[in-house]
């Protein structure tokens, strides 16, 4: 951004201008005689002396212009005739002098320069390669006007490559753009120094091939340039400028590189090892069916000799017909009978004192409530992303505050989409350059609505007054008459090859790149499908003045541009455009877009809740008999407190942590009222059903006793999924990332108080609503008593409760999973199939968990419809530049030589492996490096601004013997001398006291390398301490196109950096405007591994200690493992890359996973008696309890927490933002989905195969724990029309 380019430094850059004379043929071409002698006058006021023809012979000159031409060219012109006189030699010095500020780091190129112009000027054989071609005549003389000049090939092609990679550090370019006008070739940068122009050469000089030159006795002069690597090491370059004496940087492996073929190493080791598991597992059926058909046979044989007969055990092999419950559990779990007695005794209390406990309940969630008072949502991205510990955060701060914030930015695009027979159509036209200067005219104009901010009061302006505005419509500031019908095509042609003879007000050359885009199949610039125009802004500090008034002055501009949108469609153009308020105002944007969707979502999970629960009591029979029945049984307004219940924990769990300064983020807005509603819903669902199961088993019980009853048996299981949940989720508040950190602690929190409320105040709530039905009164309206609901407990009335086992219905779901499901699922072959398919798409995900991307599309995070989707996409594709980069060094004591140099590249002292040098050779391997431009090096540009042969650089003014000041060359005189060594450099003091000259020096014409400009804020001057505490040095990336551009861009950046640290001893770090946001990816691949392999390790502690199995607990861990894995997979293939948006969906996979499992594992570790009794006689240990738990709480599983979460989800399918679908409706939906089938398909099989030991279900008496979860009640009922046939 910061560049400065000098239009009249490239005049002096063209030493043409030296040569004066007057025109005149050249009719004799030999040794000793001259072509051009002496100023014969100017063609205009404000010309340049033009040359004299002079054919004659060579003289010797007076001892002052032999002294002046060897001060100028050097000792080899101490002896011999020369053709020029004083006079030209003076125009000679001074504009070498302004070509030197370019070239003087490289001797070769220096050399070669001064060598061609100093030969043309004095040689006294200037007639042997000269040949003038025409004159002007001025008074009574003539004037050269135009003349060839031959240069053999070997000297041109050599003084080009001397000089092709020389670098003018203070633009991050190449000093060819001055002095060859960007020349790609020798005969290129030969004609940009011979042409005539107002600010180059006086007159034409064509550079003819020799070769086919037809003019006798003339041929070029037989000198030999001097290479940039030339053998003499007073000649030869530093490496910054001669690509051949640099060092090879060791080649930079990849990361994660690994493969096995086509193939990842963790893809091919997941195959293999699926593969050498069905090898065995198909070795061992086929060993298995050979020894059964020898059993078999071996029987046979015995049955024969023995005359008996086949028993029915033998019947499918080894198939036996004993009683499933000779194998039932025999043994307590002590942990479980601990849990089961508190969770009773809390149950009678909040029973017994319903109004006590509610009350409790409500002061305390409105004490944590007060905390709303602090309540704050943090919505700067790089705040959210990234760890205010973390190193990029860190840097952040030290650039801002060393630097000052990085500049603030208004880009648009101005796009023809129109497609031709002949492909994109152009964008630029004589009327759209026309109407476009007026926009920028109307946008510099514009006034902020609030504070009357103008343009011109926060613009950047490097040198002058005027702002930089980066516009292909700037080429035409110092040429406005270009702008015609006729020559603004050759005009802008001209000004992409040489952009330095077209120089905006603003004094800096405009880059082609920057604002020209889509360009790529054709050679004429005129030609591109889109123009860029880019306003730069001055920053300050976050909610500093100046900020509000630059973003009211953005507000102006973005309403202006929307309007010119509008114009632009009617010019047949598509313009699209951003501010620097723009993002962050379209994502904030994004948080409203679809609040109806997810509010939608929760009302139908709540409706969806509140009607379920009085489906437990309730049946069609029943209503159709006494429709008063349903009056007083629903159980909608218990429902409506549940879901309260749920609104007061996130209530709490805000106030609570809002208080303790946790500020909210959008994702917690979002997603936490979602994972509380639907594991909310789930225990809910629990206690209500298990409690009506204990309604018709112990109807005699007062209500105390039947809510302890049923908090006894439901309380272990919902103890068991809220810690895992609580745990899991919580571990996220050890990360740094603020948007994980913030998320987990307010979802942990609102987990745990909802379960804390459940079992205390929902219960009293619950005893409550059971009083008002055992009394007849009316749900919702308790005043009013219906006396003809006929409510009765443990009499079958067909009107309400009705005792066990006279005939209440059995639900389908429930009887197809008991007589068809639970037996074919845990058939033998069914078993098989189930563990090699399951493992097949575990299989497959670890395969694919290599193709996972990393990265948050800004177009995915903004509002579908956004003006800013386009301008990214417009970004992306035509757009060649890349965002700069900064690599800045602290505490560098560069008063020492020893780091002058660490840092420089310019000098024969410079270390090799310096920091420029390194940076140097990285620019060379963009594709690994991504640095596109050479870094400013502020060392070496002041450390050359001391040279004294740049005489107006460094001046001081001191008092002569007369006592007057007069101004003299900082280092004219000193001992030793200033030269490439570094030995005649300041250290100590006296380098702080030309530093602080050398920032405050200007950049002009006169001395380009002036600092004020370039590095007036690139570094910090300690004069107390003589250091520099900061300085930067500036670079640019490459064209960075996708999110794995910008993610391998930071990468690079930061072991570029750490290998100038480990080679230079200095401390680096690069810093971009972008590195704040994409630092969370250099280590959430890590990060995601920690914590979910934190999460699920702490799971399988807690279930093996509360199912009492360390077998049972591997499986459920395993099992969630599983469903995680899937969905990494899923996300693969349906492009959801991994950010901190889907951390944090995966950290809810992993609870939401164990809510899933627990239910099923803790039946199948405790079976209910009543169920297992019904199991048949095919099954027999962990078979039977498998079948136990499915048909205990299979249906819960699928009809309460599958549908409940499913209903949820759906409805995010019809969210019109993309974030939304991609990273909440497509995890969630895999998430259900995975969890579902491996909890109701996966999990009874591996419990059946390698479940832990069972304990005896404490409550086995006659309560049945089997209906745990169930979405609507029905009992268990022996079906005495079952037989052995239906299995």
């Amino acid at each position: 951004m910061r560049r400065v380019w000098y239009p009249a430094a490239l005049a002096g850059l063209l030493a043409v201008s030296l040569v004066s004379a007057e025109a005149a043929y050249t009719p004799k071409h030999e040794a000793g005689r001259c072509a051009i002698r002496g100023n014969c006058g100017k063609q205009s006021f404000f010309g340049s002396e033009l040359p004299c023809p002079d054919n004659e012979l060579a003289k010797d000159p007076t001892k002052e212009v032999r002294d002046q031409l060897v001060g100028i060219c050097g000792a080899k012109w101490n002896t011999g005739p020369v053709c020029c006189e004083a006079e030209q030699l003076t125009a000679l010095s001074d504009n070498l002098k302004k070509a030197n500020a370019f070239i003087s780091s490289c001797p070769a190129c220096k050399e070669n320069f001064y060598n061609l112009f100093c030969t043309f000027t004095c040689s006294p054989d200037q007639s042997l390669f000269i040949n003038v071609t025409r004159t002007e005549p001025k008074n009574d003389k003539l004037m050269v006007t135009e003349l060839d000049q031959l240069i053999s090939d070997e000297y041109g092609s050599g003084f080009y490559d001397s000089c092709k990679d020389v670098k003018f550090g203070a633009t991050n370019g190449n000093a060819m753009s001055f002095i060859g006008g960007g020349a790609k070739t020798y005969p290129e940068f030969l004609k940009f120094l011979g042409d005539k122009k107002p600010f180059g050469s006086p007159f034409q000089i064509n550079f003819p091939d020799p070769k086919e030159y037809t003019e006798p006795d003339i041929d070029p002069l037989p000198m030999a340039p001097k290479k940039c690597n030339d053998e003499d090491e007073s000649f030869r370059c530093a490496c910054l400028d001669c690509p051949a004496v640099c060092p090879t940087l060791p080649a930079v492996s990849e990361t994660s590189s690994c493969h096995v073929g086509v193939l990842p190493c963790l893809s091919f080791g997941a195959i293999l090892v699926y593969g050498i598991i069905l090898g065995l597992l198909a070795t061992a059926i086929v060993g298995h069916i050979a020894v059964a058909k020898v059993r078999k046979a071996k029987s046979e044989r015995l049955r024969l000799i023995q005359d008996t007969t086949m028993s029915d055990d033998e019947d499918e092999g080894e198939m036996i017909h004993n009683n499933a419950m000779y194998d039932r559990p025999q043994k307590n779990y002590w942990i479980n009978t601990v849990c089961d007695s508190a969770f009773s005794r809390l149950g009678f209390t909040a029973a017994r004192f319903p109004g006590i406990t509610i009350g409790i309940c409500v002061a305390l969630v409105g004490i944590l409530s007060v905390g709303w008072v602090r309540f704050s949502i943090e919505t700067n991205p790089a705040r959210l992303w990234v760890s205010p510990t973390s190193a990029a955060a860190k840097e952040k701060l030290f650039f801002d505050e060393n630097f000052g914030p990085f500049y603030r930015t208004e880009q648009v695009f101005l796009v023809n989409d129109t497609v031709t027979k002949g492909g994109i159509s152009p964008v630029m036209s004589y009327d759209t350059l026309i109407w476009w200067k007026g926009v920028e005219e109307r946008v510099a104009g514009l006034k902020g609505n609030k504070t009357g901010t103008s343009f011109d009061d926060v613009c950047l302006k490097p040198i002058g007054d005027d702002c930089v505005v980066q516009s292909v419509t700037a080429y035409f500031d110092s040429s406005p008459k270009d702008l015609s019908p006729s020559s603004w095509q050759k005009h802008i042609r001209e000004c992409v090859e040489t952009n330095v003879n077209c120089l905006p007000k603003f004094g800096q050359p405009v880059d082609p790149k920057l604002v020209i885009g889509g360009n790529d199949n054709s050679t004429d610039p005129t030609h591109a499908s889109a123009i860029v125009t880019t306003w730069v802004v001055n920053n300050g500090a976050e909610d500093s003045s100046f900020v509000k008034n630059a973003s009211d002055w953005e507000q102006a501009l973005k309403l202006t541009l929307l309007e010119v949108q509008a114009e632009a469609n009617s010019r047949g153009l598509r313009l699209s455009f951003n501010t620097e308020i723009s993002l962050e105002e379209e994502l904030n944007k994004s948080t409203n877009t679809d609040a109806k969707i997810v509010v939608i979502s929760y009302i139908i999970m709540f409706f969806y809740a509140s009607l379920a629960l009085g489906s437990t009591t309730l049946s069609l029979r029943s209503v159709l008999r006494n429709p008063a029945t349903f009056l007083v049984e629903s159980k909608f307004s218990l429902g409506v407190v549940g879901i309260l219940i749920v609104l007061m924990s996130i209530s709490a769990s805000i106030g609570l942590f809002s208080f303790a300064g946790v500020k909210v983020t959008l994702i917690i807005a979002e997603v936490i009222p979602f994972i509380v509603l639907a594991v909310g819903v789930d225990n809910i669902f629990l206690i209500v059903h298990e409690f009506e199961r204990v309604n018709i088993s112990h109807p005699d019980d007062v209500v105390e006793h039947r809510i302890a009853k049923a908090l006894g048996r439901m309380g272990p299981s919902i103890l068991l999924s809220a810690i895992t949940e609580t745990v899991a989720f919580a571990l996220g508040a050890f990360v740094g990332m603020p948007a994980v950190r913030n998320f987990a602690i307010y979802a942990a929190g609102a987990v745990f108080i909802n379960a804390l409320l459940q079992v205390t105040m929902f219960v009293s709530v619950l005893s409550l609503n059971q009083r008002r039905a055992e009394d007849q009164r009316v749900d919702c309206f308790p005043c009013i008593q219906l006396k003809s609901a006929g409510i009765q407990l443990g009499v079958s009335s067909g009107n309400g409760y009705s005792s066990p086992y006279e005939g209440q219905e059995e639900g389908t779901l429930q009887t197809f999973i008991r007589k068809h499901y639970a037996p074919a699922l845990l058939g033998r072959q069914m078993k098989v199939a189930v563990v090699v398919v399951f493992l097949g798409i575990f299989t497959a995900a670890v395969s694919l968990i290599p193709e996972v991307a990393l990265g948050l599309d800004q177009r995915v995070a903004i509002p579908d419809g956004s003006y800013l989707i386009p301008y990214f996409n417009d970004l992306y594709n035509y757009f060649e530049s890349g965002p700069p980069v900064y690599f800045v060094t602290r505490e560098v004591n560069a008063t020492q030589r020893v780091h002058q140099q660490q840092l420089c590249a310019r000098f024969t002292t410079c270390e090799q492996e310096s920091l420029t040098n390194i940076l140097e050779q990285e620019r060379k391997r963009p594709d690994t490096s991504y640095i596109a431009s050479t870094a400013a090096s502020w060392v070496d540009d002041y450390l050359r601004w001391l040279d004294p042969d740049l005489e107006e650089c460094c001046v001081e003014k001191e008092k002569n013997d007369k006592g007057r000041f007069e101004e003299h060359t900082c280092f004219a005189d000193r001992v030793p001398a200033w030269n490439i060594t570094l030995s005649g450099m300041p250290e100590g003091e006296e380098f702080i006291y030309y530093l602080k000259k050398w920032v405050e020096a200007p950049t002009g014409e006169s001395c380009p390398l002036g600092g004020k400009a370039s590095y007036g804020n690139a570094l910090i001057i300690d004069d107390k301490k003589n250091t520099i505490p900061a300085s930067h040095f500036r670079s640019s990336h490459t064209p960075l196109r996708s999110q794995e551009d910008f993610i391998k861009a930071y990468a690079s950046a930061r072991r570029i950096s750490s290998d100038l640290t480990e080679k230079t001893g200095i401390e680096v770090f690069p810093y971009s405007i972008f590195y704040i946001y994409f630092d969370q990816y250099a280590g959430i691949v890590k990060l995601t591994a920690t914590l979910l392999g934190s999460a699920l390790a702490i799971i399988f502690a807690i279930s093996s200690i509360l199912l009492g199995s360390v077998f049972t607990g591997a499986v459920v861990t395993i099992t969630v493992v599983m469903i995680v894995v899937d969905i990494i997979g899923f996300m693969a293939v349906f492009g959801v890359s991994l950010n901190a948006v889907s951390l944090v969906n995966l950290i809810i996979c992993v609870g939401i996973g164990v809510e899933f499992c627990a239910h099923i594992a803790r039946a199948f570790m405790f079976p209910s008696r009543a169920v297992m009794e019904r199991a048949k006689n095919k099954f027999r240990g962990r078979d039977a309890r498998a079948w136990t738990a499915l048909v205990n709480v299979g249906g819960s599983v699928f009809s309460g927490i599958t549908i409940t979460k499913l209903l949820g989800v759906f409805v995010l399918a019809f969210t019109r933002s993309k974030i939304f679908e991609i990273y909440y409706f497509r995890i969630w939906l895999a998430l259900v989905i995975f969890a579902a089938t491996h909890a109701l398909i996966f999990l009874p099989v591996a419990l059946s195969l390698v479940g832990g030991e069972g304990y005896v279900d404490p409550e086995s008496d006659g309560g049945l724990e089997e209906d745990l979860a169930s979405r609507r009640y029905r009992a268990l009922l022996p079906d005495v029309e079952d037989s052995d046939d239906e299995y």
